[in-house]
């Protein structure tokens, strides 16, 4: 039997199987609400056989946006859109949902990638940022502020909010977004993390408020649902975050009660010298499993279904997460079922088109 196709439990949460479809920004929300881009995306990854949809990341804040056009889940104008969204999609797919809970920090103000992803100034639609300390992600952007003990207290409330709003939308998991040089992740790294107080200096510090902000979203959101965190393992940068201290935080969230970890890397530095190949974050993954018990997801130029079984078999990772892949193929959990002879799950309006050399790779959609 294919181990990417065996079913694996995160916390109570049941999943068919180990494929995760991670978060991706789209970059085309409405003041943070969702939008009919948000219905099309999402319902067309719903419908590929994956175990699990993570939601992409979503600003707790409208100050915690990347861009003016992140998704946002902070009011009730942007639950009631992405509520909206997510009642079609539930209408035609089972799928577990999952979203990515996440502020921006330094990194917030900025363009869509498409129109060149540099710093807005306010007069062009941008906002000051925030951050641990007042040191850019680029020299030319606007320094951040330091965020007072006051404004951290506002943040973790608005993460509590959003776990809240969350639940009542029905997701089924959420994941906390302590990766890729945001807001939480700025906190952990020793380059962007010059405080002197008790959210700076030691691991013990700079680990505090994701550690806080996990504690507050698991005590609100429901015992049956899970919170994991996404951590980006190494800053690629001498004398930053590195693995020895993903590790250790990773053990910690694992006594807190995290349902797993989701294992990335980089995005805090310009100056991060990143070697980049098939599965380069795997080895991360890797080493994190060792240390914990909880599952461990690995992501980062997964694209072949050998090559996710293998990852799987190997005992590097309990789950594979696909990105770029995924938009790329959305339909690539049928191909990888095809490929390893297992089967998936595909809606019935789509069976017709079963290959005839792989009959019986379809099951029923549930839902």
């Amino acid at each position: 039997m294919s181990r990417l196709f065996s079913p694996i439990t995160l916390g109570k949460l049941p999943l068919e199987n180990r494929i995760v479809i991670a978060p991706m920004c789209q970059y085309s929300a409405d003041h943070g609400k969702a939008t009919a881009w948000h219905r099309i995306h999402l319902g067309n990854l719903a419908l590929s056989g994956a175990g699990l949809l993570i939601i992409e990341a979503t600003a707790v804040e409208a100050a915690g946006r990347i861009t003016p056009e992140d998704l946002g889940l902070w009011n009730d104008t942007t639950e009631q859109a992405l509520g909206d969204v997510l009642k079609d999609v539930r209408k035609y797919s089972a799928m577990p949902l999952g979203i990515q809970l996440a502020h921006a920090g330094r990194k917030a103000s900025t363009e869509a990638p498409w129109h060149g992803g540099g710093f807005l100034q306010p007069e062009e639609g941008g906002w000051q940022p925030s951050a641990p300390s007042a040191i850019p992600f680029n020299d030319t952007d606007r320094h951040p502020l330091a965020l007072t003990k006051e404004r951290i207290e506002e943040i973790k409330q608005a993460f509590i909010d959003s776990a809240i709003r969350a639940d009542r939308l029905g997701i089924d998991l959420i994941e906390i977004h302590a990766a890729h040089g945001y807001l939480l992740h700025e906190f952990l790294s020793p380059l962007s993390n010059l405080r002197d107080d008790e959210y700076g200096g030691s691991l013990e510090n700079r680990q505090r408020l994701t550690l806080d902000i996990f504690r507050e979203v698991r005590r609100v959101f429901p015992a049956h649902k899970p919170v994991g965190v996404r951590i980006s393992a190494t800053d690629w940068v001498a004398g930053g975050w590195d693995l020895e201290q993903s590790v250790a935080l990773s053990k910690t969230l694992a006594e807190a009660g995290c349902a797993y970890i989701h294992v990335s890397s980089g995005g805090l530095s310009p100056q991060q010298k990143i070697s980049v190949g098939p599965g380069y974050q795997v080895p991360f993954a890797a080493e994190i499993k060792k240390a914990v018990t909880i599952p461990v997801i690995a992501v980062g130029l997964i694209t072949e279904p050998e090559q996710a079984e293998a990852i799987l078999t190997e005992q590097q990772a309990d789950l594979v997460a696909l990105a770029r892949g995924m938009l790329y193929n959305p339909r690539w959990p049928w191909h990888a079922a095809a490929n390893l002879g297992a089967t998936v799950h595909a809606p019935e309006q789509y069976w017709r088109s079963e290959p005839s050399a792989v009959k019986g790779l379809f099951t029923p959609k549930k839902g």
